[in-house]
């Protein structure tokens, strides 16, 4: 059945658990019973081979025939009839009943069954868990201890005498069971020892005789190796003794080798001769790498030793290679002698010579070798990098301490002498900066030329140092050192990866294992390892420059820092020649380098930025200021502007790039334009023509500050005289443009000379060109608004004291105007030049609108003309009437025109004079156009509304026609045609229709 297996699983599983407590829980209960409840177990023990039908024992029989409950009694009148249906719920009762019986039942067969199949084995164990079957579990518990209250309450349950004999004979009962089912797994058991035994005392026996036999071996082979291999072991021992004593001696060699170049490896060290001491190195490294010295204990510092003597190689060539390569002429001297260079203006020869070439990469090549086969080279460079950087700054700081005092004794007006001292002028107060403000442009300019020198010679000499080290590096196969410095090279990268490897573990020690393993392939092929490492040696090269390019950058950027609020109130040369200075300064720099200098070059765009503003804002004020004085009259244009217009206008240099001349050309061209009369720089006075007297005679003098703007006229017409007179024929009446002769103002001409400024600025600041040209915009409308207010708008009468504005005042007034706008197309082409093709667009829109309003000045100007004559006949007109009735109340006794037409003509013909004088020949014939329309249009309606009654009238009307007509023919107009006369209109048809014939032309 289904359910023995699981259940005889469950005893045989807590069998071992319960078979040691069985018999001591036997024990306490044998205690407890009457001594005729005791067996013995020798007798049964004495035959352990006996057969298992001789058991006294039979588990059965001890174990009572289950009693089964009766079955209830069925109520008859219950009972159902035969053939009547039985459902399975009807047998739960009795399922219930007899299950326990049932079960105990069954498992007493399997264990008899399983008897029954191996008498052997099988039954081993099967006693026990019948035992465990018969007796309650109560006594199996581990923790069972009768002693105990509860244990003892739930074992011995009695109450009375009779209770208590039952328990006891139970008890015993149970005892009994336990001891036979353990007698019955001993016995069960025992043949297995008993046949362990035998086989024991078998191989005890068999050990014995194998003890007798090695015995009797070792005998024969001392018995053999006393008579046979004697002699031969003693050869042996000998040569073994030999052997060793070479041994001995070899390291006793080594050692003395050792000893020798330890001694050799201080002389070369204290000779610095540091090739020899890197070989010394070499072997030894060599030695401790290997196993020669290997367990000498006299030899357990060599390695620290090597260690220390690489060290001080290192060091000496590090001490070399620096003192090699510096440049160590930074001295007062010479410092000196560069200040003498920078203002005697004359040059100084930086670059070295083959000879100076060739020396030092001689001197540099055993130190760039031995550095290499120590792979020191990249670190030397680091430190090489920062001393060069120090040796810029202390070169920096070296020349302005020594050229401050000079210079500052000579913006000061004082003599400074050498060795002495000179006159402290403020008191000691003055910090290193603010001498820097208070030098002149011309001091500080030589003091960034002293500067540039000496910044020039260290970088070139730092450039030949990368060229040698360079040159070294990539030596070709045929140079005599070509092989040495690839094998250097190799040994280098070894060591250099080595020294990577052992970092990790706290050695300084460069393992030469692997150095020498190059050195002795081929060490002319190159590798990976020796790629890499030639690279880091030339990028550690360059680096160094670079670092001094960009110390030398940084300090001088704080030079012109220190300087930025000065510099924007600078003259446009002055700055440009301190701007040009550091533009070749940057130049140079970065061509030593190889990299953009890009703290230099902020500062000094921001620093021409607001250049550009300020030096904007004083032309602003300053022309402000010239337009409120003008008195609009005629003046020489000097030589000087004509100069300025057709170097700026009418070349393309400037538009080509050409930008390498210097801007002392600029100042040279101007001339005595930016000077005093003494010569002197003045930045405190402008320049301003003014015209004098009546003559027409004109001359250039400064103009003062904004503060003295209003002068003296007599102490400016003699001063206009006397300038005029030293200048002789050097001006003309006129300035010339593209073919065509512009009559100029005082205004016009300053206005020349500061768009040639603006131009310059232009062509010398490409990166402020945008900016630049916002400000031209500016500056024009601004020019061409005023303009426009105090000539055409009257407003010259109020701040320049003119009485009344006049044809020649508008006249020149639209000759400066049509100048300008004559100009602007070159000074947008220039500027379009410098200007990135993003910003064109913006720049070109306000230049067409400038443009625009300049053409509508201009034609505003003309058309006032024009109105001007026309108000000037309706004046005549209105007194025409009168001038009638004078005709018919006296006689013809005169023979000229009236006055009417004499003033007409009077008019006319000055304006004429006066526009020729001064207008183009096109914008001439373009107003009197208009006039002559005029003249036409109002004279024949005015005379058509006359009656005329008399002979003496009809004739004057004649007369005057004809005089009218004769003054509109002469008049240019440019309406000139062979089928008719010039000028023919509607007074000409009055004539016809009046008096029948036209007037002769």
């Amino acid at each position: 059945m289904d359910s023995s297996p699981s259940r005889l699983g469950r005893y045989e599983s807590n069998l071992a658990n319960h078979s040691s407590k069985i018999v001591r829980n036997s024990s306490s209960l044998a205690k407890s019973i009457s001594d005729s409840g005791s067996q013995s177990l020798a007798s049964i023990l004495n035959n352990p081979h006996a057969g298992k039908s001789d058991y006294w024992w039979s588990p059965t029989s001890s174990i009572p025939a289950p009693e089964f409950a009766p079955l209830p009694a069925a109520n008859s009148a219950g009972i159902p009839k035969p053939g009547s249906e039985v459902n399975k719920p009807d047998f739960g009762p009795y399922l219930s009943s007899i299950t326990e019986h049932y079960s105990r039942f069954h498992d007493i067969q399997q264990h008899e069954s399983l008897e029954g199949q191996d008498s052997e084995f099988a039954g081993q164990g099967e006693a026990l868990v019948a035992c465990l079957r018969e007796v309650p579990a109560l006594y199996f518990k581990e923790d069972f201890q009768l002693e105990d209250g509860g244990t003892f309450k739930a074992a011995c349950p009695f109450k009375t005498t009779a209770e208590n004999l039952v328990l006891q004979e139970k008890l015993s009962q149970y005892l009994d069971t336990v001891e036979l089912h353990l007698v019955k797994e001993i016995s069960l058991r025992s043949s297995s020892f008993y046949e362990a035994q035998g086989q024991l005392e078998d191989l005890n026996a068999k050990i014995v005789e194998g003890c007798n036999r090695i015995r009797e071996l070792k005998e024969t082979i001392r018995l053999l190796d006393s008579d046979l291999v004697g002699s031969a072991r003693r050869v042996q021992e000998v040569n073994v003794r030999r052997e060793n004593m070479v041994a001995l001696r070899k390291k006793l060699m080594l050692i003395q080798y050792v000893n020798q170049a330890l001694s050799t490896l201080k002389l070369l060290i204290t000779s610095a001769d540091c090739a020899g001491a890197l070989d010394v190195t070499l072997d030894l490294q060599h030695l401790l790498d290997g196993n020669e010295l290997t367990g000498m204990h006299c030899f357990r510092n060599l390695r620290d030793h090597v260690a220390a003597s690489v060290d001080s190689i290192n060091s000496i060539l590090s001490a070399e290679f620096l003192h090699v390569t510096m440049h160590d002429e930074v001295s007062i001297e010479g410092v000196r002698a560069s200040t003498s260079i920078a203002t005697n203006g004359k040059e100084e020869k930086t670059e070295l010579n083959e000879e100076e070439v060739s020396n030092l990469r001689d001197r540099l090549l055993p130190v760039i070798i031995g550095l290499l086969r120590t792979a020191r080279l990249p670190a030397v460079l680091r430190i090489y990098r920062d001393t060069l950087t120090a040796d810029m700054k202390a070169a920096f700081k070296a020349a302005v301490s020594e050229l401050l005092p000079v210079l500052v004794a000579k913006s000061l007006g004082l003599e400074f002498i050498s060795g002495g001292r000179m006159v402290n002028t403020d008191g000691g107060g003055s910090s290193l900066a603010d001498k820097l403000k208070n030098l002149s442009p011309e001091c500080f300019l030589q003091l960034l030329s002293a500067i540039f020198i000496v910044v020039q010679a260290h970088l070139v000499r730092a450039s030949e140092v990368k060229k040698a080290i360079e040159w070294i590096m990539c030596s070709r196969e045929g140079h005599y050192a070509a092989n040495t410095v690839a094998a250097a090279i190799a040994v280098g990268a070894a060591a250099a990866e080595t020294t990577q490897e052992t970092d990790s573990h706290g050695s300084n020690l460069l393992s030469y294992s692997s150095i020498g393993d190059a050195r002795d392939n081929d060490a002319t092929r190159p590798s990976d390892s020796s790629g890499d490492f030639r690279t880091d040696v030339l990028r550690e090269n360059t680096e160094a420059v670079v670092a001094a390019c960009d110390a030398a950058h940084h300090r001088w950027a704080k030079l012109l820092g220190v300087r930025a609020k000065t510099h924007e109130k600078l003259r446009l040369q002055e700055f440009l020649s301190v701007y040009n200075l550091t533009l070749e300064f940057m130049n140079v720099t970065e061509k030593i380098g190889g990299r953009l200098g890009y703290s230099i070059r902020g500062i000094l765009q921001s620093q021409a930025k607001n250049f550009v503003e300020c030096h904007h804002e004083s032309q602003m004020t300053k022309m402000k200021a010239i337009l409120e004085q003008e008195n609009w009259n005629e003046i020489d244009v000097p030589e000087e502007y004509q100069n300025i217009v057709t170097s700026l206008f009418s070349s393309e240099s400037l538009v080509s790039g050409d930008t390498d001349d210097p801007p002392v050309d600029i100042a040279t061209r101007n001339g005595e334009m930016g000077t005093n009369g003494d010569g002197s720089n003045s930045t405190q006075n402008v320049d301003r023509i003014d015209s004098v007297g009546s003559s027409g005679d004109s001359v250039v003098q400064p103009l003062p500050a904004q503060n003295n703007i209003i002068e003296n006229d007599t102490s400016v017409a003699q001063s206009s005289d006397a300038r005029h007179r030293e200048r002789g024929r050097s001006s003309c009446r006129t300035l010339l443009f593209k073919g065509l002769a512009y009559h100029m103002v005082n205004c016009g001409l300053i206005l020349v000379k500061m768009l040639s400024e603006y131009i310059e600025m232009i062509t010398y600041l490409p990166a402020q060109s945008p900016e630049i040209g916002q400000r031209l915009v500016e500056l024009l409308k601004f020019f061409n608004t005023r303009t426009a207010q105090l000539v055409l708008g009257a407003g010259a009468m109020q701040v320049s004291g003119l009485k009344s504005i006049t044809s020649k005042h508008l006249a020149l007034s639209s000759q400066v105007i049509g100048f300008t706008y004559a100009v602007i197309p070159e000074i947008r082409r220039i500027l379009f030049s410098k200007v990135h093709e993003t910003r064109k667009t913006v720049i070109a829109f306000e230049f067409d609108r400038v443009t625009q309003d300049y053409k509508i000045h201009q034609d505003e100007i003309h058309s006032k003309l024009v109105q001007i004559m026309k108000e000037r006949l309706l004046f005549h007109l209105r007194g025409l009437p009168e001038i009638v009735e004078s005709w018919s109340s006296s006689e013809d006794s005169n023979t000229l025109p009236s006055q009417f037409a004499r003033s007409i003509t009077k008019e006319v013909n000055v304006l004429q004079r006066v526009l020729s004088r001064t207008l183009h020949e096109f914008e001439v014939q373009s107003i009197f156009r208009q006039v002559v329309v005029i003249f036409h249009a109002q004279i024949s309606e005015a005379l058509s509304k006359i009656d005329i009654s008399t002979p003496q009238a009809k004739t004057r009307l004649h007369r005057d026609i004809e005089s009218l007509l004769q003054c509109i023919r002469s008049l240019p107009s440019g309406n000139w045609s062979d089928a008719s006369p010039p000028n023919w209109g509607q007074l000409d048809e009055l004539l016809v229709q009046r008096f029948g014939r036209e007037v002769d032309p």
